[in-house]
């Protein structure tokens, strides 16, 4: 498979067809969790093992799958990796654990796991479907870490709360206080700030992909241009 499709598939999970912003899926745990950035972080990291890993498996087992229990197959697969995750913040990081709760399990009802897993990862080799479940774990990641960042700051004054409950002490250093006296914005912690933040990121999304789609379309211009001159 050659650099440039490697390519496409990254640029699809981080952007194009982010799962987020692109596909609107997973918007449940999105905006029950990103009440602070550390909490995004841990979500995503969660989400990103078991994207990886089912993609692997899938990848590898795909010729073994018969079409009429595929689904069947493709949920256990994934339950037994959340398991596995959840088990694994439990003993490791429980007090994350505690914050994140119920959806840990519930990321075995993702659609974009199962989506991604369906479409992709039974179809293409290991190589490829790690990749696809990484660069779509990852464009997942910086989506909630992101609002997470825009809720804290702006509802609490904070940014990376709590981050050493997910990285350990040293993630001290990371926490940080950027108002002190100031009291916060409840509405952004509620579930209404996340559909609000949520809303302004769609929005520079659409906004970013036109003046990048009229950058492209003047490029073009410019080259056929040259090329008719030159002719």
């Amino acid at each position: 498979m050659s650099t440039l499709h490697y390519r496409e598939i990254w640029n699809e999970g981080l952007w194009h067809n982010n799962v987020v912003l692109s596909q609107m899926l997973a918007l449940c745990p999105l905006l029950a969790v990103t009440t602070t950035a550390s909490n995004g972080l841990g979500m995503g990291l969660a989400s990103l093992v078991v994207m990886v890993v089912s993609n692997m498996l899938v990848s590898m087992i795909r010729g073994l799958i018969t079409p009429q229990v595929r689904i069947p197959v493709f949920i256990v697969l994934i339950a037994a990796m959340v398991t596995m995750v959840d088990m694994f913040l439990n003993a490791w990081m429980h007090e994350l654990y505690k914050v994140l709760g119920l959806f840990i399990p519930l990321i075995v009802t993702n659609c974009a796991i199962l989506g991604r897993v369906e479409s992709f990862a039974s179809k293409q080799r290991v190589v490829p479907a790690m990749l696809d479940g990484f660069a779509m774990g990852i464009g997942f990641t910086w989506v909630l870490v992101l609002l997470g960042a825009m809720r804290e700051f702006f509802g609490s004054g904070t940014l990376f709360a709590d981050a050493s409950l997910l990285l350990g002490g040293w993630a001290s250093a990371i926490e940080m206080t950027i108002f002190p006296e100031y009291g916060g914005t409840l509405l952004l912690i509620l579930p209404p700030g996340g559909f609000i933040c949520l809303g302004l990121m769609l929005a520079g999304k659409r906004v970013i992909d036109r003046v990048l789609a009229a950058r492209r379309a003047a490029q073009a211009e410019t080259i056929e241009g040259s090329l008719e001159g030159a002719a």
